[in-house]
């Protein structure tokens, strides 16, 4: 193989086999390892060197070189490997993102089912409760109702309204130990309820 540059380019260009088989041996080890600066793999490293040889061959009819075949072949490689990288990483926002959503859409619909399962578990429970105690707790709980409003509506005392709401909450509580999301809401609902008093 020739030691000028233009007559190397030129041989190429021409498809001259013999020249490009020489330009392979002679820098496809070194620009496995050139490329290996950027590639973590030199499984990765060797593909990339590979295809930057046979794009070489493969349109050495069209090739422009306007430096050294040397400084040609490595900024090849070089902006392949570049390339490759900036592709990984897109791919794996892209997967980030995938992972992401699917984790979220899974922990809504779990998220969902477990509320309707709960207030399904709730609903049951308050109509279990005896009638005049279940009227009591809806009022004080759905409509708002203070203690004392709630006397006057149904004509009992104040006493009867927080004695009622202590045995449906003493109840609730009982039903829904299983369910620790909802005692959650057992808290908040004594806390309206202390709060409507």
């Amino acid at each position: 193989m020739t030691d000028n540059n233009d007559s190397i380019i030129n041989g190429l260009q021409k498809g001259d086999r013999s020249i490009f088989e020489d330009l392979y041996k002679q820098y496809y080890v070194p620009l496995c390892y050139y490329c290996v600066k950027y590639i973590d793999k030199i499984e990765d490293a060797e593909e990339i060197v590979q295809d930057v040889f046979f794009k070489l061959w493969e349109k050495h009819a069209e090739i422009e070189i306007n430096s050294s075949i040397n400084a040609y072949l490595h900024r090849a490689v070089q902006n392949s490997a570049l390339n490759q990288i900036n592709k990984r990483k897109i791919v794996d926002r892209y997967m980030v993102s995938q992972d992401n959503n699917t984790s979220l859409s899974f922990d809504d619909g779990q998220k969902k089912m477990e509320d309707d399962e709960l207030r399904l578990v709730l609903k049951k429970a308050i109509l279990e409760l005896p009638e005049k105690r279940r009227e009591i707790f809806e009022l004080s709980r759905y409509d708002g109702l203070k203690y004392s409003s709630i006397a006057d509506q149904l004509s009992i005392s104040v006493k009867t309204v927080e004695s009622q709401m202590g045995k449906a909450l003493k109840y609730l509580r009982v039903v829904l130990k299983e369910y620790t999301p909802m005692l959650a809401i057992a808290a908040e609902i004594c806390r309206n309820i202390d709060v409507l008093k």
